[in-house]
């Protein structure tokens, strides 16, 4: 089918940004018990490997908990390891929070535009699950961006845009209701605006069938990367990994020149 790029409730500026907040404290929480990164490990050690960093740019991080397995994962083979959370709407509080559990994971309090990254912040540049919020025009913005810096960009999506994908959107209002008792830190507001005002399972559902309809595919990320200024100078490695029932989409640009 083709992509759709339908509007998510949680992009809008007036949606409240403690009920954001929620919405990516449960994904995070989801992404680390089901180990939802575990495949593509091996991608972003080559990513590091290549571009010689052993510093993590994560832009659109969310709350950034969902790197937390992943972090003590990458660690084994990177002791040395560096991750710095970013957001265009900064989560200080989920910020924090993971920050806590992981003592070599920072974060930038201001707001991080993945189209116009600092030049200070140095390193291979990730995002997982958010490419899709991105229209083509921006989205070639972010990869437009990382070749102009001479920056490695990783990219993550676990969502597909496919019957089998959607079907399973269908489920996530159940996947909220069960889980929202164990996310840490604990909120009485989360508890609130799940079970009694229950506008954290509906937007979850809207947002995350929208987020499949939104998903690019491997040519579709393909033809954004040919259309880019200078994309000859970064090596480019786009696919699919199989991950449980599904499959995470990815890319991974490397500059063919690195400079420190």
């Amino acid at each position: 089918m083709s992509r759709v790029h339908l509007f998510e409730i949680a992009d809008f500026k007036w949606f409240p940004q403690f009920l954001r907040n929620y919405l990516t404290d449960f994904l995070q929480f989801l992404s680390n018990k089901t180990k939802l990164y575990k495949p593509i490990i091996t991608v972003i050690e080559k990513g590091l490997d290549l571009c010689k960093t052993n510093q993590i740019i994560d832009l659109a991080s969310g709350g950034g908990g969902g790197l937390l397995w992943l972090n003590s994962e990458l660690q084994q083979t990177n002791p040395d390891l560096k991750i710095l959370l970013t957001d265009y709407f900064p989560n200080i509080t989920a910020f924090e929070f993971t920050k806590k559990q992981a003592n070599n994971i920072e974060y930038v309090s201001n707001s991080v535009d993945a189209r116009n990254v600092p030049k200070n912040l140095k390193g291979l540049r990730t995002q997982f699950l958010s490419f899709h919020h991105f229209k083509p025009i921006d989205a070639k913005l972010i990869l437009q961006n990382a070749i102009d810096s001479n920056t490695a960009i990783a990219i993550f999506e676990a969502q597909e845009r496919t019957i089998p994908s959607i079907l399973a959107m269908l489920f996530s209002p159940i996947s909220v209701l069960v889980t929202t008792p164990f996310i840490k830190p604990f909120k009485i507001g989360r508890i609130i605006f799940t079970y009694l005002i229950p506008i954290i399972p509906i937007v979850t559902l809207w947002d995350g069938i929208v987020s499949s309809l939104r998903t690019y595919s491997v040519k579709e990320i393909t033809e954004l990367v040919n259309q880019l200024d200078n994309k000859d100078d970064f090596y480019w490695d786009i696919n699919r990994i199989k991950s449980g029932p599904g499959a995470i989409l990815y890319l991974l640009g490397t500059p063919k020149n690195i400079t420190k």
